[in-house]
């Protein structure tokens, strides 16, 4: 993964644009961190959640903490997929002006999410939001970039939108004898 960061040097200010590099390496690792510690996590609440689904009776299916928790650690897993893949697509360093505005809020957004949940996670996802807010500023300030919050926060919605019905749509059909609504 390491070699795919390789920023185009169209600017004055080289060294500046040679430091993002690094900084998105750091970034990258600290998010696939992330992604291993909830997979694991996952992996474990799934396997529990199927025993625990074959021992209820029908009339206790309704509402489920443990099910819940697996819901809003996929719905994690899935943004951070997604955040990882548009860090992993950048080659340019005027592109990440467009993309990051987008991205740190679903980043804030998941590491609230799983404060009570997996404070390490929550801790690791807080450090790369600023990482990556960074680089952001960084990268404008190079290229003359301006950000436009409204359409990366529209961005930002829809994205978290869509994943939380992609994986809603999983899970009732890991758990079809629940109601999901």
């Amino acid at each position: 993964m390491r070699g795919q960061y390789k920023l185009s040097m169209d600017y004055d200010n080289v060294s500046q644009i040679r430091s993002i590099a690094p900084r998105l390496y750091f970034s990258n690792d600290l998010l696939s961190k992330v992604l291993d510690i909830l997979k694991n996590k996952k992996s474990m609440l799934k396997k529990s959640n199927k025993i625990m689904i074959k021992e209820m009776a029908q009339e206790e299916l309704s509402y489920n903490k443990e099910i819940d928790l697996e819901r809003k650690i996929s719905f994690s897993i899935e943004i951070l997929y997604y955040i990882q893949k548009r860090i992993g697509r950048i080659s340019k360093i005027d592109e990440i002006p467009k993309i990051f505005p987008s991205l740190v809020p679903m980043i804030r957004i998941i590491s609230a999410q799983l404060e009570d949940i997996n404070p390490e996670s929550s801790r690791l996802l807080s450090e790369l939001s600023v990482h990556l807010g960074s680089i952001a500023l960084d990268s404008a300030s190079l290229t003359t970039a301006q950000f436009d919050f409204t359409d990366s926060n529209i961005e930002s919605s829809l994205m978290l939108d869509e994943v939380k019905l992609m994986v809603d749509s999983k899970l009732s059909k890991q758990y079809p004898q629940l109601d999901f609504l």
